[in-house]
């Protein structure tokens, strides 16, 4: 793995980056309060299988992409500096993967892009339709959402956050991400401005637009412990998808699925690539369809 830099009309994009370069594209997606750093027993594992893999440090995450308003974290602008970190790259097709608020981003890009999305892996985050829908029905997950209109109080949440050693933002990683990791995002979001902008993702305000139905092959990845996404939420994700569909639950795995249980997810990641061919998006084998569990 090594650093690269990614030029784009919206300002420099840091990022991870693995495997041959001639390698099929893989983008990964990282979440909140995490860096590209979350993928990178990913990266490993995708290279070593001969894939082109990237993972860049998002909007507000690198300073070289940093707005100071809320107003710059728009759902349609997160999505817009996928096309620009790709078309950058020289990528006209990709897979793409996201967890947390990659999740989100993920979504929102199959939808408005499918012709550039080869095939599309969520971690914990469910389609935007379908937790939507489950905050209006359940209230379990309206318990489970609550802390998104706490974190929208500034400056007050930063404060809150970064106090004692940033003893409550490490409280979050609840154990099950390696504490090596854990002090290299407190290194990260403890700079000037990096914690606003991560949480400005959360202050953004609805999206512009309502998202639809996935067309293109679709991995959802869900982990019963999850204190942030519950099951009504995951459970009702594959009727928002009509391309080929697989879900699995992870059984007693936290919301930090990329790095509590990385072999998993790679098993899980590398058979959905491989299931759906070198080019396309039309499936060379039926996957498995589970969206029934």
């Amino acid at each position: 793995m090594t650093e690269l830099n990614i030029s784009t009309a919206a300002g420099v994009f840091d990022a991870i980056v693995g495997g041959p370069p001639e390698g099929r594209p893989v983008l990964l997606l990282h979440g909140f309060p995490q860096t590209g750093l979350a993928w990178q027993r990913q990266i490993a594992a995708l290279a070593a299988h001969g894939y082109r893999v990237l993972a860049p440090n998002q909007r507000g995450y690198s300073p070289g992409v940093r707005p100071e308003r809320p107003e710059g974290y728009h759902i349609s602008t997160l999505v817009d500096d996928v096309v620009a970190i790709t078309e950058e790259l020289g990528w006209a097709t990709f897979d793409l993967v996201g967890h947390d608020w990659g999740g989100a981003v993920a979504w929102w890009t199959a939808d408005a892009h499918p012709g550039r999305v080869r095939t599309l892996t969520v971690v914990s985050t469910p389609h935007p339709g379908a937790l939507a829908d489950s905050l209006r029905t359940d209230e379990n997950q309206r318990d489970r959402s609550r802390y998104m209109i706490d974190w929208r109080e500034t400056p007050a949440t930063e404060d809150d956050m970064l106090a004692n050693d940033a003893e409550k933002l490490r409280a979050m990683y609840a154990g099950r991400v390696p504490q090596a990791s854990v002090d290299a995002y407190i290194r990260h979001l403890s700079q000037p401005g990096a914690l606003t902008a991560a949480l400005n993702w959360y202050r953004a305000g609805r999206p512009e637009r309502a998202i639809g139905v996935i067309e293109v092959p679709t991995l959802y990845v869900w982990s019963t412990q999850d204190t942030a996404f519950g099951p009504a939420a995951a459970q009702e994700t594959g009727q928002w998808v009509k391309g080929p569909y697989r879900f699995e639950d992870l059984q007693g795995v936290s919301h930090w699925i990329p790095e509590e249980a990385p072999e998993t997810l790679n098993h899980l990641l590398l058979e959905h690539l491989q299931a759906h061919g070198e080019y396309g998006t039309t499936a060379t084998a039926p996957p498995t369809d589970s969206r029934i569990r």
